[in-house]
């Protein structure tokens, strides 16, 4: 099993669409990119913290690839946005890619000047090393499972869902 780390705004949102790929064994919320040590949720929602809501996927490589999952996160984000996703603002919101490894880190590199060159616009994604994730409340794991009425209306209001 590998782990690959990704800030997609609401972790959430990009949870529930990252476990929903085959070799994606579970998807864990949390918090990454900050010096700052067991932040909690409220304290990265109100950006008193570097860290951004980033999600764990634990996933099989002989079933999907690293390149594989890149290219469904930057399916499922708005990758222009530089101030955050959708309804969700500041900077516990915006879009990185943690990588572990070189590969990781040219892969990413690649993608991302690959939709540049498509769109002919500026993609406003961090690629920085991974330091350390720091699991999110138990509440927050599997939301979309556990709240499913609430998590509908997330999206609907967050403007994901279109």
């Amino acid at each position: 099993m590998k782990n690959a780390y990704l800030a997609g705004g609401c972790f959430w949102c990009i949870a529930s669409f990252i476990s929903s790929l085959n070799g994606v064994v579970d998807v864990v919320s949390g918090y990454s990119g900050g010096d700052e040590v067991s932040p909690t949720y409220e304290e990265v929602k109100s950006q008193k913290t570097l860290h951004r809501e980033t999600i764990k996927v634990i996933y099989d490589e002989t079933i999907i690839s690293y390149k594989e999952i890149l290219q469904f996160f930057l399916e499922n984000v708005d990758p222009f946005d530089e101030n955050g996703q959708f309804i969700d603002r500041g900077h516990s919101y915006t879009l990185a890619i943690y990588y572990n490894d070189i590969d990781e880190k040219e892969e990413a590199i690649k993608q991302i000047k690959e939709l540049e060159q498509q769109t002919n616009k500026k993609v406003y994604i961090a690629i920085e090393k991974f330091k350390v994730f720091y699991e999110a409340e138990e509440y927050h794991q599997k939301y979309h499972l556990k709240n499913p009425e609430e998590f509908e209306e997330e999206l609907n209001k967050s403007g994901r869902k279109k």
